[in-house]
């Protein structure tokens, strides 16, 4: 018996050499629209960066709808991989909840610098319908789906109270998560993570007996001008 290792086939070889390329063009979408925002993103630009040929970075993604489709969709992909399965590790209830959105905020944190694909996005397709604002929506709202149901589970574990309003608690704790992209990346403000923090346990307070104390923050100081 033959035991040498056989080359690959050339159809094989080509249809692998084929994936790695796409993988490098979409790292390098990925970047670029982490700078430039969503509607940064063009063939062109990108070709330019990866210096391929237009027709090559077309011939991945056929166009430019296409290309920022994808690029959510890594980026989704990226997301659940740094923050959900993670944070799902942890027990059900409380625990969960206070994970997911640690690393939620840890993950806009990192991204400050570039800008959180989600939120950038939103601005700019909130009120232009069709489907990169629909594949969006989609994975905002998977991720919301997901934070909901930890919600839910922490009052099934009777972690909060039973008549703990979950839109609510969602509602809040995606604005604070807004608030601090505003803060941090907008005003620099250098206490909007601890703040963003603090407003966590505010949030969840009134849904737990006994409530926990808040997290307390320096007073803000503007800063004097020099």
């Amino acid at each position: 018996m033959n035991s040498s290792v056989h080359p690959l086939r050339p159809a094989l070889k080509s249809q692998i050499k084929g994936q790695q390329t796409r993988a490098a063009i979409l790292d390098a979408a990925l970047g670029l629209a982490s700078q430039m925002g969503l509607e940064g993103l063009s063939i062109g630009a990108l070709a330019e960066l990866m210096q391929m040929s237009k027709s090559g970075v077309f011939a991945h993604f056929g166009s430019r709808e296409e290309l920022q489709i994808s690029v959510i969709r890594e980026y989704h992909a990226r997301f659940e991989e740094e923050v959900f399965f993670p944070a799902i590790r942890e027990p059900r209830g409380l625990p969960r909840v206070r994970a997911l959105f640690d690393r939620w905020l840890r993950r806009v944190a990192v991204e400050l610098d570039s800008g959180c694909i989600y939120i950038s996005g939103a601005v700019e397709f909130d009120d232009r319908p069709g489907p990169v604002r629909d594949a969006l929506a989609e994975m905002v709202l998977a991720w919301h789906a997901a934070m909901h149901r930890a919600i839910l589970q922490a009052i099934e574990q009777d972690h909060l109270h039973p008549d703990t309003d979950a839109d609510q608690v969602l509602f809040e704790l995606h604005g604070l998560i807004l608030a601090l992209h505003h803060d941090a990346r907008f005003l620099r403000t250098p206490s909007a993570v601890q703040r963003t923090r603090a407003g966590l346990e505010r949030v969840l307070a009134p849904w737990i007996d006994p409530p926990p104390r808040y997290i307390t923050t320096k007073p803000f100081q503007r800063p004097q001008p020099e």
